[in-house]
């Protein structure tokens, strides 16, 4: 097990090197159209400003491009200020003085950290606006190493990368404390759980559009779950896998053979949808209607239909644990949605361990109202799948064991 910040006994007058997963959905302008990942690190930085120490908190926000005129964006602009306004509705008791650095290292950023106070927060500027962030350089993670006394890893999501700031970093600062944050602990407590004595029976769910990207996350989940129902864009690579016709739904044609394997794999314990509600073409305005079995020639399956919705439900009403990765249809738009919010208020409802595996899903729970009523949803989409599947986490290797 790892150390946490609760095994820290006197943070007072420390300063705490915080990493963050910051990096939020922006519109064209820079603002932040969901800030979840920063509502999910507050209770880490609160804690640490609490205990009497001061927090450096860095993070990486998008795909820089290296020309400033189109990098403006992604700044830490807007996210410092949501991230001010989030600290201060979580302990209105103080004032929380935060600052952001221009800089991601250098001489404004060690002045920043010198004159940092306890209860105080520097949040420093994106991180991959620096070169050294991605090529896990280690003379610029030795610079940003320099400027704590504490390392924290509170950011999942990035939890399978190495970039300086994950990996570099904390090896930079062995022999001073490198500890988790409560996001990261809680996923580690969920996922071994899940992992290794999960509630009977074990249902997952997958959605999304390739099988390709989970290949080693299905056959994983197929060693543990006693069912498998499957829905979503994959489902039909499946089906045609099986010799059925899917009309023009999306599927990757040429992963069939990577789908016989996990169907021979799987057996009884893959479940695939017996109806699906199909359109005249993938737009919210289509004409729509439900068909079982095989889909017309030119029509598109774009969610589950009521019969596979009866029966998916019905088996998650029985769970002991349900792990839900992908969406079952096009739920962005709202006449295909209704496979996914069934899915979404099945769980909701459920006395199992419910747990929603980041990326798309998270974002469909959200958007349904319904993320507060599952047991965990995870921040890291990538990550939640490796962990998953066992691939070793390089950055969790350099976090002190208790």
């Amino acid at each position: 097990m790892k150390k946490t910040l609760r095994d820290l006994t006197n943070l007072a007058g420390k300063k705490v090197l915080i990493r963050v997963d910051f990096n939020v959905p922006l519109d064209k302008k820079g603002n932040i159209t969901n800030d979840r990942r920063i509502r999910a690190a507050v209770p880490t930085i609160q804690y640490v400003l609490e205990a009497g120490a001061g927090a450096i908190v860095m993070s990486h926000l998008g795909r820089p491009t290296g020309d400033l005129t189109k990098d403006y964006v992604i700044t830490m602009n807007a996210v410092a200020g949501r991230l001010k306004e989030l600290l201060q509705e979580a302990t209105p008791a103080f004032q929380v003085p935060l600052s952001k650095t221009n800089e991601v290292i250098g001489s404004s950023v060690e002045f920043a950290v010198a004159v940092l106070k306890p209860g105080n927060v520097v949040l420093l500027e994106n991180l991959r606006f620096h070169p050294g962030e991605q090529k896990g350089d280690p003379a610029f993670a030795q610079q940003i190493a320099a400027l704590g006394d504490v390392y924290v890893n509170d950011a999942f999501g990035t939890c399978h990368r190495t970039d300086a700031s994950m990996y570099a970093v904390p090896a930079a600062m062995k022999g001073k404390p490198r500890v988790v944050g409560f996001l990261v602990a809680k996923e580690l407590e969920v996922l071994g759980t899940l992992l290794s004595k999960p509630r009977r029976p074990l249902i997952g769910v997958m959605g999304g559009a390739k099988v390709s990207d989970k290949m080693g996350f299905i056959k994983k989940m197929l060693g543990l779950v006693d069912q498998l129902l499957i829905g979503g864009a994959m489902s039909y690579t499946f089906l045609l896998a099986q010799g059925r016709s899917i009309g023009a739904s999306k599927a990757e044609k040429d992963k069939l053979d990577l789908a016989k394997e996990l169907l021979a794999l799987g057996g009884k314990k893959i479940v695939l949808p017996m109806d699906h509600l199909i359109a005249d073409k993938p737009e919210a305005t289509a004409k729509t209607q439900v068909v079982e079995g095989d889909i017309p020639e030119g029509w598109f399956g774009l969610d589950i239909g009521p019969k596979t919705i009866a029966q998916y439900t019905a088996a998650i009403a029985q769970a002991g644990t349900v792990v839900w990765n992908g969406p079952v249809g096009k739920f962005e738009d709202e006449p295909f949605s209704r496979g996914t919010r069934a899915i979404a208020e099945a769980m909701a409802n459920s006395q199992a361990t419910t747990i929603v595996g980041g990326g798309e899903t998270a974002e469909a729970v959200e958007a349904f109202g319904l993320d507060t009523k599952m047991k965990h949803v995870s921040t890291g989409g990538g990550a939640f799948l490796e962990y998953v599947e066992g691939t070793p986490f390089k950055a969790l290797a350099e976090i002190d064991d208790k």
